[in-house]
């Protein structure tokens, strides 16, 4: 396998959004922290308002694991108005998949990257930037908000097609 192929393979591919990444699911994987990406992975990119269950999902993992949000939006104000709904820890304009700010992030965890995980809804950012540090990686469905009109993610099937054809992907 070339060193591209085993940046491009997610460590886990979850068939539904980060909802479905359960406290029992991270014992199981040894994880002990997470850094969550925040758009399309928390909530839809074009939504301002985190829903009720992405907030009692954080709340069901507290317990268990560390909590970081790590976003390549730029947008600060947002960002940290997503941190602060959630009460994480946050860094914005991450620029994933550069492995700065999820290090950053680790350092602040203090665990060793086996221990991991970077959960996001992009191959060529998420999930390059936690395999380029040794992370468990998790791939998730994109969130949307039922109250828009759903959309493509054109970018994210590009990335999943092209994967696929290198060999890199497989659900």
């Amino acid at each position: 396998m070339t060193q591209l192929n085993r940046l491009l393979r997610p460590s886990l591919v979850l068939q539904g959004t980060v909802l479905d990444l359960t406290p029992e699911l991270l014992n199981h994987h040894g994880l002990r922290g997470l850094i969550l990406d925040v758009d399309d992975t928390l909530l839809s990119t074009y939504s301002g308002n985190l829903s009720a269950e992405v907030h009692q999902w954080i709340d069901s993992l507290r317990p268990h694991t560390q909590i970081w949000l790590v976003s390549n939006n730029i947008n600060r104000p947002r960002i940290a108005k997503i941190g602060r709904a959630l009460d994480l820890p946050y860094l914005w304009g991450a620029g994933k998949p550069s492995r700065r700010k999820l290090r950053q992030a680790a350092e602040e965890m203090a665990l060793p990257s086996a221990q991991l995980g970077m959960v996001g809804d992009r191959l060529f950012t998420d999930v390059i930037a936690g395999n380029r540090l040794g992370m468990f990686t998790v791939l998730v469905e994109p969130m949307v908000n039922p109250q828009e009109r759903p959309r493509k993610h054109r970018l994210r099937s590009f990335e999943i097609w092209l994967s696929r054809l290198m060999g890199a992907f497989r659900p």
